[in-house]
Parts: C-alpha cells; sequence; structure tokens
C-alpha cells in the first residue's frame, strides 16, 4: 500500500525493522531534548505528515523496549491517525516511572500500524442471538 507522506524533519522516513515487522518506528523530531518527569506526559513531534488511503487507520502504539525499561507508554494508546487528518503526527507520551526520561531528538519513541477498518452501520433490534457466554463479562471466563 502506498501512503503519500510530507517529511518535515531531519530524520528518514519510518520504516519496518524487519520484514515482518507489524509496525514502523516513529522518531522524535525536536530542537532541544524533553525531559519527562514521572506521571508528566506530553505531546512530542514527528515533523511526519501522511494522507492515509479511504478506509485505512494508522494506529500509533508504545514501544515495548522503552515500556519495558523505562516506562514510557502511548498515553492513548493505541491512538488513531484518520484517513483525513493532514496535520502533523504528535505521539502522546506520558512516564510512568519514578524517574526524569529525557527524550532525545531521533529518539525512536513510537510505532505506527497501519490497518483497515469497516465503518458499522447501526442496526436496531428487540433481542440479540444468545451465546454460551451471555451477559458475562470482566472476568466471567476465569483463570485456567
Amino acid at each position: 500500500m502506498e501512503i503519500q507522506v510530507i517529511n518535515k524533519s531531519h530524520h528518514p522516513l519510518p520504516e519496518y525493522a524487519t520484514q515482518l515487522s507489524a509496525g514502523m518506528d516513529i522518531r522524535a523530531n525536536l530542537d532541544e531534548p524533553i525531559t519527562l518527569q514521572p506521571l508528566q506526559r506530553c505531546l512530542v513531534p514527528t515533523g511526519l505528515y501522511i494522507a492515509l488511503p479511504p478506509g485505512t487507520e494508522a494506529q500509533i502504539r508504545p514501544r515495548s523496549g522503552l515500556a519495558l525499561k523505562k516506562g514510557i507508554t502511548v498515553l492513548n494508546a493505541p491512538g488513531t491517525i484518520d484517513a483525513d487528518y493532514r496535520g502533523e503526527i504528535g505521539i502522546i507520551l506520558i512516564n510512568l516511572s519514578q524517574d526524569p526520561f529525557v527524550i532525545q531528538d531521533g529518539e525512536r519513541i513510537a510505532q505506527m500500524v497501519v490497518a483497515r477498518y469497516e465503518q458499522a452501520v447501526w442496526k436496531p433490534v428487540d433481542s440479540l442471538e444468545e451465546t454460551e457466554r451471555g451477559e458475562g463479562g470482566f472476568g466471567h471466563s476465569g483463570q485456567k
């Protein structure tokens, strides 16, 4: 799938790390480092602008290494970029650790997965098909 992109950053375009990777790493595009204090959140610019094909979205997800090693995650994970959005991609990061974290220019801060979707059309009904699970939820299936 081809995606139109404008790269106003001074970094290479996002790319897949391996042939079977689902996500592309996204880099911070900063004039100076950002120090993210514990429980602080911020919007990190990327310098990227995209035009997704109709019927697709870009999902912004945390990078597992940053989450595990540093406690840094995407606050609205997964964030959604709609096909009609034309502004700069910004990444909402939060520091869930007890230590300050410095975001450096060019640092890989999140990953982007492009996915197809369908829009739902509501069909009002008086009852729903019965299932084995029924109304059970929030741990209903137990631990096995």
